[in-house]
């Protein structure tokens, strides 16, 4: 599937000066592995990573075993309590499915849709990463993404990721997926109104803009934000944001016994690789992700898709399995 895009729309959308930062970014430096964006180091550019991985682990046997882990998804729930929420959307569902990358092995795109059927959800979220690669052709992306979408239920909403080329943009929104490039939507039901907000990659390509992304949205309003990384959480904090839902990290992906990941390639703190977090007035919540970043592996970190049921009482947050994985590391 070779993706048709109007780039003047997107320019018009995410404003000239970030419009020309992500298209020479995604144009020139895509493939670059030391210091472009919020970390100084970047191995998903770098090809050659990768096939060290696999060789290290098929050499200690432990390929299989990781393989099998990337495949155990789990369905996660978060209960968040927001106390300015609107008394209809009290028990409001909202699913995140984050890190696809879905093109590196389709039998991840498989368990989604099986995890999905049945599945009681209000709105769909994602947090971003569709592809695997951070250079070459969207076009193996966009065919999975293909396979997947008519298994979700809308309304839905994403943002882009440090994977994510603009020219993704169109063709998700021809599927029925809107992407929020620093752009927000009214969500209503039963005469009240909440608002999801999307700010652009804030991790690598830095076109995150939150004065765009806030537009509009009376500062009393409750704010969902979308953000593929967790880094600008100072600004979601000074936005009024109450809760912001993140990925990137894949929760480590590659970690030792007890979850410790070794790396998560995110400047933020450690406390939010993984799960519900909060930072002053600010609630957020890290997804480890359904896909995997490089090689089809996972050890001590499963994958997830996780349900957000929104609420005002009860603890801070709830963060139990409510699918667990059929496999464990």
């Amino acid at each position: 599937m070779q993706p048709v895009v109007d780039y003047q729309a997107l320019r018009k959308r995410l404003g000239v000066h970030l419009y020309r930062q992500r298209i020479n970014i995604q144009d020139f430096h895509a493939s670059q592995t030391l210091g472009q964006g919020r970390t100084w180091f970047h191995p998903e550019n770098l090809p050659a990573f990768e096939h060290v991985i696999t060789f290290a682990l098929k050499c200690t046997g432990s390929y299989g075993l990781g393989a099998r882990n990337a495949l155990a998804l789990q369905v996660r729930e978060h209960h968040a309590n927001l106390h300015r929420l609107p008394d209809a959307f009290i028990g409001y569902r909202v699913l995140q499915i984050t890190d696809l990358h879905c093109d590196l092995e389709p039998k991840i795109i498989d368990g989604v849709i099986e995890k999905l059927e049945g599945l009681d959800y209000d709105l769909c979220v994602f947090t971003g990463d569709y592809r695997a690669e951070t250079w070459g052709d969207s076009g193996p992306a966009l065919e999975e993404m293909a396979r997947l979408l008519p298994h979700v239920k809308q309304p839905m909403y994403g943002v882009l990721g440090n994977h994510d080329f603009l020219d993704l943009v169109q063709p998700l929104e021809e599927m029925g997926l809107r992407i929020l490039l620093n752009e927000n939507a009214a969500v209503e039901k039963e005469g009240e109104i909440i608002h999801v907000a999307g700010i652009d990659d804030p991790h690598f390509y830095e076109t995150d803009d939150f004065e765009q992304a806030m537009a509009g949205i009376p500062p009393e309003a409750t704010k969902l934000l979308l953000s593929h990384s967790a880094e600008p959480l100072h600004q979601a904090l000074s936005c009024g944001i109450d809760l912001m839902l993140c990925g990137h990290t894949h929760g480590g992906q590659l970690c030792l016994p007890g979850g410790f990941a070794v790396m998560h390639n995110a400047n933020h703190p450690r406390a939010m690789i993984r799960g519900p977090w909060t930072f002053h007035a600010l609630n957020g919540y890290t997804s480890a992700g359904a896909g995997c970043s490089m090689v089809p592996v996972r050890f001590f970190c499963p994958p997830e898709i996780t349900i957000h049921v929104l609420g005002r009482e009860g603890p801070a947050a709830v963060d139990v399995v409510l699918e667990p994985a059929s496999l464990s590391a």
